[in-house]
This record gives structure tokens, sequence and C-alpha cells, in this order.
């Protein structure tokens, strides 16, 4: 190498550190592992006051979502779409009994979100309003709301050690 090349590179800038990735940075393409299910995540939300993410996960016709909050720790649940409906905003009951388990209301907040590929709301609706439930065992209810359109979900706690994500070509 030539004296010049070498005083040339001690002059090069370094190239920034790569950013690095985690579940709370999937998004539309990417693959996930829950509980040795692989899913394709085809939609992403994520709350603008939180350090979390819902992610919209498919697995040929089977649709899930897995909400991801990182706190003291990361805490993950898997959730389907349940049929319900409820008829105001204001009725929002603090206790639920669903198939005779009872849920508890451990947390309810409104945020504005953004959201990529397919995800249950849009960001141009506003806030959006959401009602998280637990039961005694691992079982989880969610209740979602904006634009007096109401989207329930019933699921379960995941371990951490139960996902696995890859990132995709895009």
């Amino acid at each position: 190498m030539s004296l010049f090349k070498r005083v040339k590179n001690i002059f090069k800038s370094p190239e920034p550190l790569k950013t690095e990735r985690s579940v709370l940075t999937l998004g539309p393409g990417d693959v996930c592992e829950v509980s040795l299910v692989t899913y394709q995540v085809i939609g992403r939300t994520k709350p603008l006051s939180r350090n979390a993410v819902w992610l919209t996960l498919r697995d040929g016709a089977d649709i899930r979502y897995l909400s991801v909050e990182e706190r003291e720790k990361t805490t993950y649940g898997l959730y389907s779409v349940i049929d319900g409906r409820l008829d105001s905003v204001d009725e929002v009951p603090t206790e639920v009994e669903l198939d005779g388990v009872h849920y508890f209301l451990e947390e309810r907040y409104s945020t504005r979100i953004t959201e990529s590929g397919n995800a249950p709301f849009t960001a141009a609706g506003g806030e959006l309003y959401v009602w998280q439930y637990q039961s005694d065992g691992r079982k989880l209810l969610r209740i979602e709301w904006q634009d007096g359109r109401f989207m329930l979900y019933e699921g379960e706690s995941v371990l951490p050690a139960d996902v696995e994500w890859l990132r995709g070509s895009g």
C-alpha cells in the first residue's frame, strides 16, 4: 500500500455504527417465530407515547397479533381477534367475563399511532384508546377503540424465550 493511501485512510471518516435490531424495530416483510410457529409480519402499529409495538402476523390464512412492550423487562402477548361489540367508549367495563374466564382491567391508555402495512387501525384516525385486561392465568384481553370502531382481541402472554425474529429482505 502506498504512503498516499495510508494517509488517506487515516483522514477518512469511520463508517457509522449500524443500529441494533430488535423486535421493536420489526416491520412488514420481516419474519417472526412465536412458540415454534413462523409468521410473516404484514403490519405494524407503533404508539408514539410508549416503548411498544403491535405487529400483525400471518401464517397462511391465520392472522394473529403480537404485542411487544419494553419497560423494566420486555413483555409479549399473542392475540387473535374475537367477535364482540360495545356500544360506547364510556361503557368499557373494568371487569369482563368471557367464556368462563374472568379478566381484570390492568391498564388503559390513549396515544397517537403510526402504522405501516396491514394494521387494524390507521394513523389518520387520531387517538387510539386501549384497555388491557389480565386473568389470573396467562390469558389476556385487549380492547381498542378509534373513531367509533372497536376491536377486541383475546390472547395469552408469551415467554421471551419463545419469540425469535429474522429480518426480511426489505
